[in-house]
């Protein structure tokens, strides 16, 4: 479904524009029909994965995780983004993400799911010819076959167009021998069909190729012994020789670096939405565990150390639901957009997603990294028992701790989220300079103490907001006329500038998710999300002051630097907030539902 009446914005562009609650899509209008798909996932979770935990991990049964997948194809959970006439489900990019979301409880088999749907299936969606769409998508969206990516190499990691594979012509020219070695390959062990990375001859860029395990040249490592994600199937693929007809090249030649950047960007935001689940259910477990366990005679969940880390765990999902949501939305309304405007389909994906590349970034870096924290607070939670193998969160613990690292590592995701909107800035496709230039002539001038309207909505809290977008614009503007084409080589600022993003992007979708829920059902029904909203924004003021003043540190000195720190100081300026109050507040409203209870609320 869509929210907006008017064209789609441009990605990035929240930096440097104040948008309207009503603009923004919020998880709470998810339609009859989308809430059935999620419960009919959650169904299959409960059913299917969930009494299987144990053995799935333990991997002793080898055709325990493709049968399960083979009833989630039957169930048409594979195919959500397929369209109907391969088989698929047809469904919206919000609806994709919904179900990426309720999957993510199921610990290894969410990576089992991600990299089949994801990464396996729509480079054919996106890339393939109608041929190759008709003879693959149908087997791939109802589970007859299993689908993994192969571009991951022993030294090409983050820069993967350093691959070594090669896929040399043969001398009839029917067909491309693929030589080469792939690792951390997720479903190598039960694939059917491998999207594959290699070079031409000596260019420049990677090509892209869809080989069947029948085509023989295929051999596997062993099962990888991992530190969390047990249950799926990561294995090395090794190529000898596998011979390709030559109509399986993906796309065109050299197009293969351009298809695996542009599926990355699809598979961080669905990372994005595929923490929540996992997040959920763990913060669940953590309130029904301190309301069981008693100490000195009362459960634990009356002490205000833990009431604070309950809280604490839900007001970042919170924020996380809404950024995520409020991305997919976003892309959503792209696509609709360029397909009104007369682009195909599948084009139209490709170009809504990358459009928003800075955004799906932001949902992959903040998602994971809050599903770390949520799991490690759950693991203190439960103390000693948070430790064992018996209890729920040791397993939590080791699984989430990947999330950080694929679909590229936080810290290439922040380098190129900065170094992207910067590009934009000096192509002339987001007018950066202009409001870093009027930042910049604000700092020399008389602040003004213009009464806020106290009338409107979160009239304060949007002010801070508006405020700490200038930090961004001053730090980030005077970075780059410092540094000029060297920035990128300043990974620390770089990182430090992509945290004031981040923080900005996050408090100001929670925000605005909480004043369109203020709208709909008054204040008295919002009171805990208007709490955690306040408690978010004010930890994000403390975020992006140490960050900008790290990076403000890093190249400037003397007046220049006076001057900054002085700027940094007026629009970081927020009143005093109670977080302590605000914290107990919806802690007892998690402790008397015994759950999470802020979903679809």
């Amino acid at each position: 479904m869509s929210t907006a009446t008017k064209k789609s914005i441009k990605g990035g562009e929240f930096i440097v524009r104040e948008t309207a609650a009503e603009e923004v899509f919020i998880p709470e209008e998810f339609n009859e029909e989308q809430k059935m798909m999620a419960q009919a996932c959650q169904d299959f979770i409960d059913t299917e994965i969930t009494p299987k935990v144990e053995e799935i991990d333990s991997m002793k049964n080898p055709d325990l995780v493709p049968s399960i997948f083979k009833k989630a194809g039957e169930l048409g959970l594979l195919g959500i983004s397929v369209p109907e006439q391969y088989n698929g489900m047809g469904m919206s990019f919000n609806t994709s993400m919904l179900i990426a979301d309720i999957i993510g409880s199921a610990g290894s088999f969410s990576t089992t799911y991600g990299a089949h749907t994801g990464i396996g299936t729509l480079p054919i969606l996106y890339y393939g010819t109608e041929e190759q769409k008709q003879k693959y998508l149908p087997k791939l969206a109802t589970g007859q076959w299993a689908a993994c990516y192969c571009l991951t190499e022993p030294d090409a990691g983050s820069d993967a167009n350093s691959g070594k594979t090669k896929a040399v012509l043969s001398e009839d020219g029917k067909h491309y021998k693929i030589t080469g070695q792939k690792m951390w390959i997720s479903n190598a062990g039960f694939a059917d069909l491998f999207i594959v990375f290699a070079k031409i001859e000596d260019d420049k860029n990677l090509t892209s190729f869809i080989v069947e395990k029948t085509f023989g040249g295929i051999s596997l490592g062993e099962e990888e012994k991992k530190l969390g994600i047990k249950g799926s199937s990561t294995r090395q693929v090794f190529f000898n020789d596998c011979q390709v007809p030559v109509e399986n090249m993906l796309s065109e030649r050299q197009n293969g670096f351009k298809i695996a950047v542009n599926i990355l960007n699809i598979g961080r935001v669905k990372l994005g939405a595929g923490v929540l689940g996992g997040c959920r259910a763990v913060t669940s477990q953590a309130v029904q565990y301190a309301n069981d366990r008693k100490q000195f005679g009362t459960p634990i969940s009356g002490f205000g150390a833990i009431k604070g880390k309950l809280a604490e765990m839900a007001t970042k999902i919170y924020v996380t639901e809404s950024l995520d949501y409020r991305a997919g939305q976003n892309i959503e309304d792209k696509i609709n957009d360029l397909i009104a405007d007369g682009m195909e389909d599948a084009e139209a994906k490709l170009k809504g997603v990358e459009q928003f590349a800075i955004e799906c970034a932001i949902a992959k870096i903040h998602s994971s990294e809050v599903l770390d924290y949520v799991v490690d607070q759950g693991v203190q939670v439960y103390g000693g028992m948070g430790f064992s193998a018996d209890a729920p969160m040791e397993r939590a613990y080791r699984d989430s701790r990947i999330a950080r690292i694929y679909e590229g590592t936080n810290e290439i995701n922040r380098m190129l989220m900065v170094g992207m909107l910067l590009k934009r800035a000096m192509k002339g496709e987001l007018d950066i300079m202009d409001p870093a230039m009027a930042v910049s002539k604000e700092l020399t001038s008389v602040p003004s103490f213009t009464s806020i309207d106290q009338s409107k909505p979160f009239a304060a809290e949007k002010e801070v907001i508006k405020n700490l977008k200038k930090v961004f614009l001053m730090v980030g503007g005077k970075a780059a006329m410092a540094l000029q084409d060297r920035i990128e080589e300043e990974q620390e600022i770089m990182m430090n500038l992509a945290d004031v993003l981040i923080e900005v992007y996050a408090a100001e979708s929670a925000l605005l998710r909480t004043e369109k829920l203020v709208g709909q059902r008054g204040e008295e029904a919002c009171a805990d999300y208007m709490a955690m909203s306040q408690i978010y924004l004010s930890y994000a003021v403390d975020k992006i002051n140490a960050s900008a003043k790290e990076a403000i540190a890093a190249f400037t000195k003397g007046d220049e630097q006076k001057v900054m720190l002085m700027g940094l100081k007026r629009f970081t300026k927020m009143d005093l907030v109670n977080t302590k109050a605000l914290r107990r507040q919806v802690a007892d409203t998690m402790i008397k539902e015994n759950k999470f209870p802020y979903f679809f609320g």
